[in-house]
């Protein structure tokens, strides 16, 4: 925090009318300390400028809003991110929550609103748009102990978001989009989640993933 009380943001989006007018509706209710279109600078400008809270989009070129995370929350804890993004995708919202964000709001904000969100999560709290707050809690919910599934515990966390995605009927390009990762890293999670279930197509692993509830 700044003397005067206001939080110290890092600014993080590849957009960069999105970051002056994001910039704008903050105005001098925090003091912005820095920005970045990218993920590398954006972990640079990080560590160089130790912001309260970093207000970061979740798909960047780079590797995404996570990759920001799992950068920086080693080995500086104390920073807080908030996603602020125009995707309200429920796998958006679990994966940068997973990654350490302590919270996720979309574009569609006032400013009022992103100010006492930016604020809030300086101040160590947990925010979410109220739609998205659901996909939180159903995520966590899942995470509780219940009946064994052998077969999906063969699958890695990435590989599970992959088999969701192919379910749900995504494309190889589209899935690699939601998770900021390439095609032929998809291609290799698809393969590798057929093999282990044992599937042959995807019209198969579709009817799986129903049978399960896990679409």
């Amino acid at each position: 925090m700044t003397a005067t009380g206001k939080p110290r943001v890092f600014l993080v989006d590849d957009h960069k009318l999105v970051l002056t007018g994001v910039r704008a509706e903050l105005g001098d209710e925090v003091e912005v300390v820095g920005t970045a279109d990218d993920v590398d600078s954006a972990v640079i400008g990080i560590f160089d400028t130790s912001p309260d809270v970093v207000l970061l989009d979740v798909h960047l070129p780079g590797g995404g809003g996570q990759a920001v995370i799992e950068a920086v929350a080693r080995t500086r804890p104390q920073v807080r991110f908030l996603a602020l993004s125009v995707s309200d995708a429920a796998e958006d919202v679990i994966a940068v929550i997973r990654g350490g964000a302590r919270g996720y709001v979309t574009k569609t904000i006032s400013g009022p609103e992103l100010v006492d969100a930016v604020k809030r999560v300086a101040d160590g709290d947990a925010v979410f748009s109220p739609r998205l707050a659901g996909f939180v809690l159903d995520a966590f919910a899942s995470d509780a102990p219940g009946p064994a599934d052998p077969e999906l515990d063969q699958l890695t966390a990435r590989e599970r978001e992959v088999l969701r995605h192919l379910a749900r009927g995504y494309s190889y390009k589209e899935i690699a989009r939601q998770l900021s990762i390439s095609v032929k890293t998809v291609e290799t999670h698809a393969s590798a989640v057929l093999r282990k279930l044992q599937l042959s197509s995807r019209h198969q692993l579709t009817r799986w993933a129903s049978d399960r509830r896990l679409v």
